[in-house]
């Protein structure tokens, strides 16, 4: 036998796409070892580490000249997961491996032979089900995540012999039975909205913020809690539903941040890139195939910008489409991807860069042109896609030393998941309620409609911001447990609104 196929998968965006790895082998002096397919450098330099794999785990290497191809052939293939078939297709071809229909392989191999760990294992998983493969070998790093995909046994292998030996003798092996959610703390389980000292308003409007999926900007000199704030955000959100922890962990195990060991991820992601990060570090891209961003990393949960006026203006302006939209679209020579992007934005700034503009007890020390500057760096379009403005001052002595602190996070996580419920009914979270729905949902008496006039004239709200303060209203309605949104509801919903137009006008 000269000719042997085996089935691998390439990682394109966050879906895998199946790959037909051919290796030939034929008399040749020069005992070449060639790759074709639109091979990148990983894929080229795998020579050499399946050369020394055959060799070291005692199969030997063919006195022959070697030529794989990657099929489809007009598809650049990237990373060493094609190690484990590469050299699976040269064991068949020498005879030593029977046929391996019916099975895909991704891996990459080490010098004496050993199996690591790749990315993509979940996806590569949903591939081999979507086309009707029934067995996959991956790393035994990676079988808890691809064993989530249900259809498709998965075996978990540590070295090139023991795939060897699984193929003579499958009944000798079992499947991995899975995992279930991983085991890691969320970000803001192990904190309590109880530590924080007063700043009942911002509590306030986290928790509006939380019940319906709303973007929010806190803005507050240095030291008020902003931070304290968002980091306990993640304490107060629903758990995750399979589906969405199916998507967030096939993203992670993309990214290559998968935990060890896991499964299916049971938290909802919290990412604080530095103010540092690149147009690709947020929003996803790079060089060869892009990768997720942080705007990815957080799907399904929290995407937490501190020092907001920091970032560079070009960076955070390419966060309008994955706000409006809840996805990623990078189009480059080759392709275009599409990465998922729902998450909510939860973002902190001072008033300056000195930090104490509008602060009665200290003196701020900035001019108005520079505090124009400095809040000129975020964009009247961005601002109107975070749908609350929430002022943090600096928390008074009184309250400070007080004793009591307020609702905890088990007691405030009760009201947004009965929130939530509501809006689970209606097919969607108010956050992203359908334009054509708005008015239904939304639905004001004759005070609503004229404490909504009013604002929209005073504040100069675009039609963005108007749609989202009615939003807002109808969460506020929801946590109320009231089916129509009244007055009330709308007047709290200008208050969240009304912070940006004082600072930025």
């Amino acid at each position: 036998m000269a000719l042997f196929r085996v089935r691998s998968a390439a990682m394109y965006g966050i879906d895998a796409h199946l790959i037909d790895v051919e290796v030939d082998m034929y008399p040749s002096s020069s005992r070449d070892f060639i790759t074709v397919g639109m091979p990148d450098t990983a894929v080229r330099e795998s020579r050499e580490r399946i050369k020394s794999a055959l060799i070291n785990s005692g199969f030997g290497y063919p006195s022959k000249s070697v030529t794989i191809n990657l099929a489809p052939a007009n598809v650049r293939k990237e990373g060493a997961g094609f190690d484990l078939p590469m050299a699976l297709g040269i064991l068949g071809a020498m005879g030593k491996v029977a046929s391996t229909e019916d099975h895909l392989f991704v891996g990459e191999l080490s010098l004496d032979g050993a199996v690591r760990p790749v990315r993509g294992a979940l996806s590569i998983a949903a591939c081999a089900r979507k086309q009707g493969i029934s067995n996959l070998l991956v790393p035994a790093e990676n079988a808890a995540e691809a064993a989530v995909a249900d259809g498709v046994r998965v075996f978990g292998v540590r070295h090139l012999a023991e795939v060897v030996r699984l193929l003579e003798n499958p009944q000798g092996f079992s499947p991995h039975p899975g995992a279930g959610p991983a085991s890691a703390a969320q970000p803001g389980a192990a904190l309590d909205f109880r530590d924080v000292r007063g700043q009942t308003t911002a509590k306030r409007a986290l928790e509006v913020a939380a019940a319906g999926g709303h973007n929010l900007l806190l803005v507050g000199p240095p030291g008020s809690g902003k931070t304290m704030l968002a980091k306990r955000f993640p304490a107060i959100l629903p758990p995750l539903t399979f589906a969405e922890a199916l998507e967030t962990t096939q993203i992670y195990s993309v990214a290559g941040l998968l935990p060890k060991g896991c499964g299916l991820m049971g938290e909802r992601p919290f990412r604080s890139p530095h103010h540092t990060v690149s147009d690709a570090g947020l929003i996803g891209g790079g060089a060869g195939t892009p990768r997720p961003g942080e705007v990815s990393l957080s799907h399904h949960g929290v995407l937490f910008l501190d020092e907001l006026p920091e970032f560079p203006r070009n960076v955070l302006e390419q966060l309008r489409q994955p706000l409006e939209e809840g996805c990623v679209t990078l189009a480059r020579a080759q392709m275009t991807l599409s990465f998922p992007a729902k998450f909510m934005l939860i973002a902190a700034m001072n008033p300056c860069p000195c930090g104490f503009y509008g602060d009665p007890t200290r003196e701020c020390r900035c001019t108005g042109g520079i505090i124009q500057r400095y809040l000129g760096k975020i964009s009247g379009p961005l601002l109107d896609r975070i749908d609350l403005h929430i002022e943090v001052p600096a928390v008074p002595y009184q309250e400070l030393r007080g004793g009591d602190a307020g609702a905890t996070s088990a007691e405030i996580a009760a009201r947004v998941g009965e929130a939530r419920a509501i809006q689970t009914s209606r097919g969607f979270y108010n956050a992203h309620i359908p334009v054509r729905q708005l008015r239904k949902l939304c639905a004001l008496d004759e005070a609503g409609e004229r404490t909504l006039e009013m604002a929209v004239r005073r504040m100069g709200l675009s039609a963005r911001a108007h749609d989202r303060m009615l939003k807002v209203a109808r969460t506020v309605a929801d946590l109320d447990k009231s089916e129509r949104v009244t007055a009330k509801h709308l007047a709290e919903a200008v208050q969240y609104r009304s912070l940006d137009r004082n600072y930025w006008q």
